[in-house]
């Protein structure tokens, strides 16, 4: 018997938990540069020093947080189902929390890519990216973001997903940012669907709210959806 499909869509909230702040967190700056600045190509051909800077201390900070406990409840459900996890987030934690399907749709932050071809992406091997490390093209590596007037990755993959899914958990997410956050519109009718979150503006068509944090909520829907199997 195959086993039921979940997809698992998540956004800055489920990583705030583990101390992660958020671009709403941040309120807009990061010292005295808008964030405009230092996530887009714009502010990247202006400012390449600067852009480094600021993700690599947003890189520091992914390698001191640890998964928390919705990370951990999201990658225990692949005991008994088939998860994807498609997510908004640029760190590692569901990595780390032990899933093993998972689509960044914004970028990986422990990566580089180079500024020439973006098809030449690269672990890194230290916290840092600085000016000076080059693609085995010669040119500057730059973070492996999506930044503000780039294209998303993997959305055509990614609404696939969400079309064949039994079960579509939103966690963390405000479904502002477009055009990822329009997947949640891929679930089909078929599909029970649950938004997780402290607070939602409009609740998609369908899904059903669960109100409060993704640690306080995730843990006990996990453990729901395991009793009904």
């Amino acid at each position: 018997m195959s086993r039921s499909k979940i997809v698992v869509f998540t956004g800055a909230g489920v990583s705030a938990e583990s101390g992660l702040r958020t671009f709403r967190d941040m309120g807009g700056l990061w010292r005295e540069y808008a964030l405009e600045e230092v996530a887009s190509p714009e502010g990247w051909r202006r400012r390449p020093d600067v852009v480094l800077s600021f993700y690599n201390e947003r890189r520091r900070a992914v390698l001191d947080a640890k998964p928390n406990a919705a990370h951990l409840a999201i990658a225990a459900l692949e005991a008994k189902f088939d998860v994807q996890i498609v997510t908004q987030n640029v760190d590692d934690l569901h990595e780390r929390a032990g899933s093993t399907q998972i689509l960044h749709v914004h970028g990986e932050i422990l990566k580089a890519r180079s500024t020439v071809n973006p098809r030449l992406v690269y672990p890194l091997s230290k916290p840092t990216i600085d000016l000076g490390d080059h693609c085995e093209l010669g040119s500057q590596l730059r973070p492996h973001i999506v930044w503000f007037g780039e294209s998303v990755q993997h959305l055509d993959v990614a609404a696939a997903l969400f079309a064949a899914a039994d079960k579509v958990l939103v966690i963390g997410t405000s479904l502002s940012v477009y055009p990822a956050a329009g997947l949640v519109h891929h679930a089909g009718d078929h599909a029970e669907k649950v938004l997780v979150a402290p607070e939602v503006d409009t609740l998609p068509p369908g899904y059903r709210f669960r109100c409060g944090t993704a640690v306080s909520v995730v843990p006990e829907l996990v453990a729901e959806w395991f009793a009904k199997t």
